[in-house]
């Protein structure tokens, strides 16, 4: 069952071309990773989804509703964590999580006080003397506290530590349990990797690739460490081998698995002495796609 859907989702600000013909699909109780550098669009995708942003062409549904003209009804359903939280200075954290979810319209009181218990928040603190990541905290333990059927979360981890993040996976993976359905847009790969049945990679403006994280297993490369009696020579003649390093007396390289067999082949025959290969990544797939000629872009950089 289809919870959240674009078609040809495109948004212009003057000439420039924020969104350009985006499509993206996330069903029941799955979640779906959003991945792509500061400024490639992932923030002006949720704000129409959310019905902040009307778009310029195509369209977004969620729950079958139209992002824009239903956006009211559609609110009823889903909770929403952005990357940078503000809050009412004057009131307390308990208060604003109390606030939101009576606006809800939900008051699960046990599932409230297990989540602050989780990420380790004071919610007697006025909101103005939190930190970045309490301020993160007080959205995360208000969001899903809520029952709610569709989470939009916006670079959700910004600002935790590593522990909170690892009571951030729990919450995705027991809402997922639950048959809920989670948009997470984030830019940490390997949270996206841990948690995401399928991902979706925008660059500037448009989805370059989306599909479960086994489909997209074939565009990256496999890490192998070579180890040889012989030394290897003219490896960097074969095809589909990239990166090559020498450490200490074995070699570091990436092989394009289509052409695995015949460097494995070739290799081979140089009396192998030791031979470790680790799966290919996300982070390999993200990178190769913001590949330039003169430069890598950073996981984090604006594009």
């Amino acid at each position: 069952m289809t919870i959240l859907q674009t078609t040809n989702l495109t948004k212009k600000f003057g000439k420039f071309t924020a969104l350009n013909a985006v499509n993206m699909e996330v069903n029941k109780g799955e979640v779906f990773g959003f991945i792509g550098p500061n400024g490639a669009g992932k923030s002006t995708t949720i704000r129409i989804l959310l019905g902040i942003l009307k778009a310029t062409g195509g369209e977004a549904k969620i729950f079958g509703k139209d992002a824009w003209k239903d956006a009211v009804e559609i609110h009823k359903r889903i909770s929403y964590v952005p990357g940078d939280v503000t809050l009412w200075p004057n009131l307390t954290g308990g208060e604003v999580i109390d606030l939101f979810t009576k606006l809800r319209g939900g008051n699960n009181k046990s599932r409230r006080e297990e989540l602050i218990q989780k990420f380790d928040l004071d919610p007697s603190k006025k909101c103005r003397t939190y930190s970045k990541g309490n301020r993160q905290k007080v959205a995360l333990v208000a969001a899903f506290s809520s029952d709610a059927d569709l989470y939009i979360l916006d670079e959700p981890t910004s600002g935790l530590d590593p522990l909170m993040e690892k009571v951030f996976h729990e919450c995705i993976m027991h809402a997922k349990q639950e048959g809920k359905s989670v948009l997470l847009s984030s830019h940490i790969l390997s949270e996206v990797e841990k948690l995401c049945d399928k991902v979706g990679i925008i660059r500037q403006g448009k989805i370059i690739e989306s599909g479960t994280l086994k489909e997209l297993r074939h565009l990256t490369r496999t890490n192998l460490l070579v180890e040889t009696k012989q030394q290897i020579t003219d490896l960097n003649n074969l095809k589909g081998i990239y990166d090559i390093e020498r450490k200490e007396q074995a070699l570091s390289f990436q092989v394009d698995p289509e052409e695995l067999d015949a460097v494995m082949k070739y290799v081979s025959q140089f009396g192998l002495v030791r031979l470790e290969s680790s799966p290919p990544k996300l982070e390999d797939l993200f990178m190769r796609h913001y590949e330039r000629p003169s430069s890598h872009i950073g996981v984090g950089g604006e594009s």
